[in-house]
């Protein structure tokens, strides 16, 4: 007998939403379940049941806007640190890319994963639930792309190793494409986000990491986005 989940589980399983905004928009009286509204939070169901949002839940997912920025050197990725800005700030009318956005406000908007201070390039603030999970839970299969200089040799039995066969905190990296661009150049492809773990796979291999840019995440790409400047997400664009 199939065992009964929870209801804002499933939801944010099937990719409606994020766990808080099921549980909103149960309270709301927003999901159906084979036709009958439900609004008692930890209702449990049958995975195999219909669940249908209302058109208003929908509208409220819609205005959950998804910022793209170009991260400069010397900005942190979250919360203010001792001398430095949170990358957050770069969102405001002086730096649009296009002039047509509207500025969103800053309030809840939170960085969908992280780029280090000395790391350059693309960055998402969101708030809609549903590209934070999709990028960054620990199951995402999300590529991303980074443009790393190196100092020091590389080989090719560096760039196998980089590839398949490191670990960090005794735990096995994910397989990852790395591609040599010039004599101090290589292209990453990762599908995880380890704590600084592009510097630290080059690292074990005597090669260090003078620059570093994530130029895509999933289908989106830096493209023309100058440094510094940020847009929002467009209407059919997806990670």
């Amino acid at each position: 007998m199939t065992e009964a989940i929870r209801l804002s589980r499933l939801m944010t399983e099937r990719g409606l939403c994020s766990r808080r905004e099921a549980d909103r928009f149960i309270e709301q009286g927003l999901v159906s379940v084979d036709g009958t509204v439900v609004t008692t939070l930890g209702t449990k169901i049958i995975p195999t049941r219909q669940i249908t949002l209302d058109p208003r839940a929908h509208i409220q997912q819609s205005q959950r806007v998804t910022v793209l920025i170009n991260k400069p050197l010397g900005y942190v990725s979250g919360l203010p640190e001792k001398g430095y800005q949170s990358a957050v700030m770069l969102i405001n009318k002086h730096n649009r890319f296009a002039q047509s956005d509207p500025v969103p406000g800053r309030h809840g908007l939170a960085p969908a994963g992280r780029l280090d201070i000395d790391s350059t390039g693309l960055m998402v603030f969101t708030r809609d639930g549903r590209v934070a999970k999709k990028i960054i839970a620990p199951h995402s299969a999300i590529e991303k792309e980074y443009l790393v200089r190196v100092q020091g040799r590389i080989s090719s039995a560096k760039i196998e190793l980089l590839q398949h066969g490191l670990c960090l905190d005794d735990k096995p990296l994910k397989r990852a494409e790395i591609a040599q661009l010039d004599h101090a150049r290589l292209r990453f492809t990762l599908m995880e986000g380890r704590k600084r773990q592009i510097r630290r796979m080059c690292e074990q291999l005597d090669l260090k990491v003078t620059g570093l840019t994530r130029i895509r995440i999933g289908q989106v790409k830096l493209g023309r986005l100058g440094t510094g400047k940020w847009r929002l997400l467009r209407p059919g664009e997806y990670f």
